[in-house]
Order: C-alpha cells, then structure tokens, then sequence
C-alpha cells in the first residue's frame, strides 16, 4: 500500500471538495482524509494502490463542479495506516 498527501489550491474551500473528494476516493478503495488548511488549501491523504492514486490524482486537477483547481503538489508520504475515508 502506497500513501501520498496531496494539497490542492485554488477555489477549494466553500464549494464541497472534501466531500466529493471522499466520494471519490471511496470509489476508488483509498483510505484516508481531507480536510480544509488555514491558508484556503485543501489537504489530502490518501492511502492504496499505486493505480488507485493516480485516479485520485488525476480528479484533483480538476475536482468537482463549482471548484477551480490552480496548483496540485502531491508527496510520497510513510506511515500513515489509515482506516476509512474522514473529512476533517
């Protein structure tokens, strides 16, 4: 099992990324959580399949309708052993 934290900027907070992000990576079989920054970023782990990741990876570019997504920066992150998907 693969870990990554991923911080995604731009019009993230106020628009229902965290759920939708949950959504996502639910039906994707990850394991993690989202949750709103300080500084108007969103910040999500996410742990599973390499193949799984990337899905994620590529629907945070974008994420959901009403978003606008301007940067995604996305590190390799280790134990971390998470067990559902939760929005903080």
């Amino acid at each position: 099992m693969a870990c990554w934290r991923y911080f995604v900027s731009g019009k993230v907070q106020g628009v229902g990324f965290r759920a939708a992000t949950r959504s996502q990576a639910l039906r994707l079989g990850l394991q993690g959580s989202a949750q709103n920054l300080r500084d108007g970023r969103v910040e999500v782990l996410a742990c599973g399949d390499e193949a799984s990741l990337s899905q994620l990876a590529d629907w945070l570019r974008h994420g959901p309708t009403g978003a606008r997504v301007d940067a995604l920066e996305a590190d390799v992150i280790e134990n971390l052993a998470p067990i559902g998907f939760f929005i903080r």
